[in-house]
């Protein structure tokens, strides 16, 4: 059936509806942090005596909350701290000098044991003989405890994990939604073969136009016998990495941070690596090893440039979009710390940057929802170029 930008169907008033209830959710959970941070340093008030607004203010460290968001964990957090925590507790799965082990890592965020550093208390999270330092695993030594060296910690050996983490948990629900959504849009055009689209697949259809018809034709020099080739691939990465950045600006689901993680990015820049090295042909290694046409000098000097400009490419690819996505979430992360800064110190105050935070982070909450979709755009697009470059044929 032919399709066409056209019949997309959606109701603008529900689409804005959505989004300002998206903000308003960033709204509360900003003031209820605010109200949270001052609750507990009001405690400590009443605890310590002689405590100032500017040492309470001090206890707070931002790059430290902000770093522990954004980070990956061994569990999806909702909410609270220590045991009135409400968290999704993920599966350990390491193989050690006793064999493989499967347990919960509820086991290792509420049991833990402290180790004095030179008059400095350090934490580590404890099961058995495993140990949960920065979200790595361990093994213990016979104290209980990680090897404390001159002022510095010396991490042990690892043992070999797999692990399900919270950007893996996400990447399995990243692929679970992208199954179902891509399912019910194939039965809707077996339903609906020669009537016009509806529902879900209303909205998929301008995109998959937009991908195939924009992005990858184009590359391919409009040859749609060598574009088709790649097309799956290129559908599948967009659609994976937008629906992935999308997760990570859903308020309280635990702040997925899919491909704003460098190892994530790794991988998906490593598959358009491979697949360009694998698929290029005959003039596209010639043109990088022996370019025709150019003077034995010249090559000199361009040859060694065009070898590494295979290993730049991806890397540019995966440092593009790791950073921008990361950049996002610590931005609107830095705009929470303002209000938690400011609020120790006054409530007035507090309330009043909270205020402007808030409107601040509404804004940077539209422009992550244009930056979520523009870097798979940008992404696809480049990986779809360097497909196109990779098989061009010999021109005579």
């Amino acid at each position: 059936m032919p399709m066409s930008f056209q019949t997309l169907n959606l109701n603008g008033l529900s689409k804005i509806i959505s989004i300002v209830i998206a903000a308003v959710f960033i709204s509360f959970s900003s003031f209820a942090i605010q109200e949270e941070h001052n609750d507990h340093e009001d405690h400590e008030h009443a605890t310590e005596n002689g405590a100032t607004h500017e040492e309470k203010a001090e206890k707070f460290n931002a790059s430290e909350m902000i770093m522990h968001h954004v980070s990956d964990a061994h569990e999806i957090h909702f909410m609270g701290e220590g045991d009135n925590s409400i968290a999704i507790y993920l599966p350990i799965i390491v193989n050690t000098n006793t064999g493989w082990r499967f347990f919960s890592s509820s086991n290792f965020y509420h049991n833990s044991v402290e180790v004095d550093n030179h008059g400095e208390i350090i934490k580590f999270h404890k099961y058995e003989d495993l140990i949960l330092f920065h979200e790595h695993i361990y093994y213990a030594n016979e104290d209980g405890g990680l090897t404390i060296g001159e002022g510095h910690v010396v991490e042990n050996e690892a043992p070999f994990d797999l692990s399900i983490t919270k950007n893996v948990a996400g990447i399995f629900l990243s692929i679970i939604l992208l199954y179902l959504i891509l399912a019910a849009v194939t039965k809707g055009y077996k339903k609906n073969a020669g009537h016009a689209p509806k529902g879900i697949q209303s909205f998929m259809e301008p995109l998959i136009l937009f991908v195939r018809d924009d992005v990858v034709l184009p590359s391919f020099g409009g040859d749609k016998e060598r574009a088709a080739k790649f097309t799956p691939y290129l559908l599948t990465t967009f659609f994976f990495i937008w629906l992935s950045n999308l997760l990570g600006l859903i308020p309280f689901i635990g702040g997925f941070n899919i491909t704003g993680t460098m190892a994530i990015t790794l991988v998906l820049a490593g598959l358009v690596f491979i697949i360009t090295t694998v698929r290029g042909n005959k003039q596209y290694w010639s043109h990088i090893l022996w370019p025709a046409g150019v003077p034995g000098f010249v090559k000199v000097i361009l040859v060694p440039i065009e070898i590494a400009s295979i290993f730049i490419k991806p890397t540019v690819l995966m440092v593009r979009l790791t950073a921008n996505i990361m950049a996002g979430h610590i931005i609107i992360l830095a705009f929470v710390s303002l209000i938690l800064i400011f609020g120790a110190q006054s409530a007035a105050v507090g309330y009043g940057v909270g205020i402007g935070s808030t409107i601040f982070m509404v804004f940077m909450y539209f422009i992550e929802l244009l930056v979520a979709f523009l870097q798979a755009y940008v992404f696809t697009l480049l990986a779809s170029i360097y497909f196109g470059d990779a098989t061009q044929p010999a021109h005579h």
